[in-house]
């Protein structure tokens, strides 16, 4: 009786972290009328069961590459069953 219980709740976590599920969101966020310029600069951070430090600001990664005037900025997320996620911003420009 205690081990089917202990494999029903087993069951019931698996289904849950797999309906949060897994996935990469990449999206272009920003573009200016600036040509696009052959530096590139990223900032990027991730949470571990929501803690951490993330620093994945546009200013941040613009300074990276020493970059004054932005051309594009891209936004990329990963989440991995909502116990990791790491975000990362990527900027071109002069």
């Amino acid at each position: 009786m205690k081990g089917s219980k202990i494999l029903v709740l087993a069951v019931i976590a698996v289904l849950t972290l797999s309906l949060t599920g897994c996935f990469t969101l990449d999206a272009p966020v920003n573009a200016t009328s600036n040509p696009v310029g052959s530096k590139v600069g990223e900032s990027s951070g991730s949470l571990i069961l929501m803690i951490g430090d993330v620093d994945a600001s546009i200013r941040e990664a613009a300074s990276n590459a020493g970059i004054s005037e932005i051309s594009t900025v891209d936004f990329e997320v990963q989440n991995i069953l909502n116990v990791y996620q790491k975000f990362t911003t990527t900027v071109t420009g002069e």
